[in-house]
């Protein structure tokens, strides 16, 4: 069973036409994970088309409406192996209107290569990614500056790519010194599998050799069972079959378990996981379950599934501590944005701006300030506007962190720190 490999769930994030896509269709083309008659089939199919250069992007965006536009709209999730992991790509997209789906992608990822293309350097896009992938944990980046052939396989563009990333990266609190670069060409393939001879300057490893060293995050298997929901489908001869990714604790068969904010309890009858039914399923394993009980109507995206006798909470009001990216004025009380958490969507009322913070010390500059402005790091209080599921990041990061966004665009992200529960019925 190949299944026994440690497994990481990658994004591949970056601005759009940066080259995600064909980065991750040659990782699966190099890993043996696409068969080489179907990419010369993509091949011949993008040529016919003038898309010569988008056959490897074409392994990801199998979607038709994606072929046509030329551009990755839904969050593909593919497998691939080194031969130290089995990895799943969640291929997020990078076109302005899809950064919800992004934030999606993101917030299962336990690592990420960030996609920057060598002639364009930091876009609009990979900036906002950057603070995105900073926002929901992910700790482990390796920034994968691309189209190096286009851009003569210059090694002083390369340091000049690398300088404007290390700055983005700081601006968000992290080390430069603790993300590996590399220049590669996903469309030529150089620096993927074996360091090409035409960047003999680059002195690190090939990206697979880089995807070797991430480190396979702790599962946390003691805590409660937490499982967001992102689809759930009607199966013939089955019956309704949520999907989601395990975040904490451990689904098995035969447990009793609670939908919310739905309120609605099943038995677990089985779990499948990449087509192959499982005993049990642990945290970073993306799952459909079947459970009965639960119909069509009762479970829906958004939702979170928890165990019967410790379901998850759902929240009358929380308390967050928010980072503002972007805002064209001021935020005031009663500002009603979208809050991106977990799988849910959901617009929450600003009640209460307790304090202003220092970004970079966490300080408290002021008490109750009137607004907040671009930049501003602060505490306040909201009220979602219909039921969602939120938990203190502490316990649970992965369900209380979040991005909100207004107008087309992330206006700020941050994380729950204290959660008022809802009386449930």
């Amino acid at each position: 069973m190949a299944t026994e490999k440690p497994h990481i769930n990658l994004a591949v994030i970056g601005h759009i036409d940066h080259g995600k896509s064909t980065t991750v269709g040659r990782l699966m083309y190099e890993a043996g994970a696409v068969p080489a008659h179907i990419v010369e089939q993509y091949k011949k199919e993008a040529e016919s088309k003038g898309k010569g250069s988008f056959a490897f992007a074409w392994v990801m965006d199998s979607l038709k409406e994606e072929r046509e536009r030329g551009i990755t709209i839904d969050i593909a999730h593919k497998r691939f192996d080194t031969d130290k992991y089995y990895f799943t790509v969640v291929d997020c997209p990078g076109h302005r209107d899809f950064v919800k789906n992004m934030i999606t992608g993101a917030s299962q990822a336990d690592a990420a290569i960030i996609v920057v293309a060598a002639p364009d350097g930091v876009m609009e896009q990979t900036k906002e990614h950057v603070f995105l992938s900073k926002t929901l944990g992910i700790k482990q980046l390796i920034v994968a500056v691309n189209k190096i052939d286009a851009a003569k396989y210059d090694e002083g563009r390369f340091n000049e790519v690398k300088a404007e990333v290390g700055n983005l990266l700081k601006m968000v609190g992290t080390n430069p010194d603790t993300v590996k670069f590399i220049p590669i060409s996903a469309f030529e393939g150089d620096n993927i599998v074996k360091n090409s001879e035409n960047t003999p300057w680059y002195k690190g490893k090939p990206l697979f050799g880089l995807l070797n060293e991430l480190e396979v995050p702790e599962k946390p298997t003691d805590k409660p069972l937490r499982i967001p929901i992102q689809d759930a489908y009607s199966i013939s001869g089955i019956g309704t079959v949520p999907v989601g990714r395990v975040e904490t604790g451990i689904l098995k068969k035969g447990m009793n378990v609670t939908f919310m904010p739905a309120n609605k309890t099943g038995e677990c009858k089985s779990i499948e996981m990449h087509h192959e039914e499982i005993g049990q399923a642990l945290p970073g394993d993306n799952i459909g379950f079947n459970v009965r009980g639960i119909g069509k109507d009762d479970v829906r995206r958004g939702d979170v599934c928890g165990a019967a006798d410790n379901p998850p909470a759902v929240a009358e009001e929380f308390s967050a501590q928010i980072v503002v990216l972007q805002h064209p004025s001021a935020i005031t009380i009663g500002y009603t944005p979208v809050f991106h958490c977990h799988t849910a969507q959901t617009a929450c009322t600003f009640t209460e701006l307790t304090k202003k913070l220092d970004p970079r010390t966490g300080q408290t500059l002021e008490e109750n300030p009137t607004f907040l402005k671009a930049g501003d790091a602060a505490i306040i209080k909201c009220h979602p506007t219909k039921p969602l599921c939120l938990e203190n990041a502490k316990e649970f990061p992965q369900l209380g962190r979040f991005a909100i966004r207004d107008m087309g665009q992330t206006i700020a992200a941050g994380m729950c720190i204290n959660v008022v529960k809802k009386q449930m019925r």
